[in-house]
């Protein structure tokens, strides 16, 4: 239930930080995973040791999805499941950075009910539980009430631009910004320090499931792509993209998007 996870995953979120900070990014051993699927470190899989015996032991009938941990069927028969990217932006860890996350996430049913996106190299640690609102450090947060795409400054990696992704074949005029940790971006989305982001490609789960929660808990809106709501725990753990926002520029985002990706006026 939300009133009791949360403190769970706020608990295992700063715990899971002191594991990585005893890490230096850049001389953490690295290597590269199989099939083209990214870096790992030493940091990520301690980070997910913890979390893998110290959450399911606290919650023995829920399942189990996280990046560094071999995906099996048994989540699937679960009403609840945890949903855990150990350290999201691992490759800004490697580099030293300061943007890099830990996201925790409990969905019941496909449904997001608690969530924790913590940066312990910047002391920001966003929460939510269903019902409950977001908060930021225990202070409660807010998604923009922006309008208007030519005043929004929305977080994108430059290929979403791309005008086949656009009806009309032309991406709207925006300001784009970037952060490389997709959590993080959502979760600045919900506190209103951008208007919205978004990623155009399929997009692992337990890289958006925490930032889902907070960001429609902060009073924005998040869907896929095509402007459908956001389930969690599918049998492949994929998104078809993701919009997130304050609710007006969800809205002319999704106008302006084309869900096929082809750039054909409509």
């Amino acid at each position: 239930m939300p009133a009791t996870d949360l403190p769970l995953l706020i608990d295992a979120a700063l715990e899971a930080g002191r594991i990585a900070t005893r890490y230096s990014g850049q001389t953490a051993a690295r290597w590269d995973k199989p099939q083209g699927a990214g870096p790992v470190t030493e940091a990520d899989l301690a980070v997910n040791a913890m979390l893998e015996q110290r959450l399911p032991a606290a919650r023995p009938g829920y399942g189990w999805l996280s990046e560094e941990t071999e995906d099996t069927t048994d989540r699937l028969e679960r009403e609840r499941v945890f949903i855990i990217d150990p350290i999201d932006g691992t490759r800004s860890f490697a580099e030293g950075s300061r943007t890099w996350a830990h996201s925790l996430a409990v969905a019941e049913n496909g449904v997001v009910t608690a969530a924790v996106i913590y940066l312990p190299m910047r002391d920001l640690l966003y929460a939510a539980a269903a019902g409950q609102g977001a908060t930021l450090n225990g202070k409660p947060i807010a998604a923009s009430q922006t309008a208007s795409l030519e005043e929004a400054e929305i977080l994108a990696a430059r290929p979403n631009l791309e005008g086949r992704h656009w009806r009309g074949g032309q991406a709207p005029a925006f300001t784009r910004a970037y952060r490389p940790s997709l959590a993080y971006r959502m979760a600045l989305v919900g506190q209103g320090r951008f208007d919205a982001m978004l990623t155009l490609r399929p997009s692992w789960e337990w890289d958006i499931a925490a930032g889902d929660l907070i960001l429609r808990e902060a009073q924005g809106k998040c869907t896929d792509r095509s402007g459908k709501p956001l389930r969690f725990n599918n049998p492949n753990p994929r998104l078809n993209g993701v919009i997130a926002g304050g609710t007006g520029i969800h809205a002319l985002l999704c106008e302006n998007l084309d869900p096929d990706g082809t750039g054909i006026q409509a």
